[in-house]
């Protein structure tokens, strides 16, 4: 078992910790707000006051923050990740963050005679739970091989995609589909109910029909009612909305139905739902359609 450290713990991260302790690993972790790791504390998992003490106490460490700033804040300066690295050292970076930031970031691990990986995952708090989770890698080869099998106690379904930053290229390409999904789904549901079906039935038959991937099965329901927690928020769907527009961009792959949900979720935002699950846009199409929740 590995002496491991976990930065972030918000709800991902949370659940993530608990599978890591139940596998019999030692964790070690920080969250800017001590109170969301109350719970994980009295499972077992130690606490450190900075994240440069998570790295000094540990072999390998993961971070899971919101963007790119987040990543830079607990990364840089004297109480900062950076400043705990030794040598052979692993860092996972489970966050969303553009490939650039990434790619930079590992650049600055390895002058610490450490490594870094990119490792995004796919799925939701219900996939985590249920040992179901994707998990995208990219990195050098050898430093993958070493940390695989602490992945694979995160999620059966691990992936080698590459050199360092193409796991969450692939990750940003696989978000953008969550919320045109959802856009998709929601327009359905509308004109089901508009046309005078229950939301009820419309959304039993939608979620188990052709259409019903994994995420629609699971966040489908929400438009008959939005989690008290939100899995995965307006701010940051948009967040990764707005880096696969600024890929497509560059690589010259247009996008039109990421730009078209990415208006959705704006709209979400003037309506003062942010920091509601992303599956709020049902709420904006409704508004739209003269519909309440």
């Amino acid at each position: 078992m590995a002496r491991l450290g976990f930065i972030g713990l918000g709800v991902m991260g949370s659940e993530m910790v608990i599978r890591l302790l139940q596998k019999g690993h030692e964790v070690t972790g920080y969250n800017r707000t001590r109170s969301k790791a109350e719970r994980l504390i009295e499972r077992g998992m130690s606490w450190a006051e900075t994240p440069r003490a998570v790295a000094e106490a540990t072999d390998v460490t993961f971070t899971m923050v919101t963007n790119s700033a987040a990543l830079s804040a607990i990364t840089n300066g004297e109480d900062g990740l950076l400043a705990g690295l030794k040598p052979g050292h692993i860092h996972i970076d489970i966050s969303t963050v553009s490939p650039e930031v990434s790619r930079a970031l590992a650049e600055k691990v390895r002058e610490k005679g450490a490594d870094m990986i990119d490792s995004p995952v796919s799925g939701s708090v219900i996939t985590l739970q249920k040992g179901q989770l994707s998990v995208m890698v990219g990195g050098r080869r050898k430093t993958f091989d070493k940390v695989k099998s602490i992945l694979e106690d995160i999620g059966p379904k691990v992936t080698y995609v590459g050199d360092n930053g193409l796991a969450l290229v692939l990750k940003i390409a696989t978000n953008l589909s969550l919320a045109v999904q959802m856009l998709a789904f929601s327009e359905g549901v509308l004109l089901a109910e508009k046309a005078g079906i229950s939301r009820e039935v419309a959304v039993d038959v939608l979620t188990h029909s052709a259409i019903a991937s994994p995420m629609v099965q699971y966040r489908g329901p929400f438009v008959l009612q939005l989690p008290a927690e939100a899995w995965f928020d307006v701010n940051m769907m948009q967040k990764d909305m707005l880096l696969a527009m600024d890929m497509g961009r560059a690589l010259n792959v247009p996008l039109p139905s990421t730009a078209i949900s990415n208006e959705i979720l704006t709209a979400a935002r003037g309506m003062g739902l942010a920091k509601e699950d992303f599956a709020v846009m049902f709420d904006v199409l409704a508004q739209m359609s003269g519909i309440r929740r």
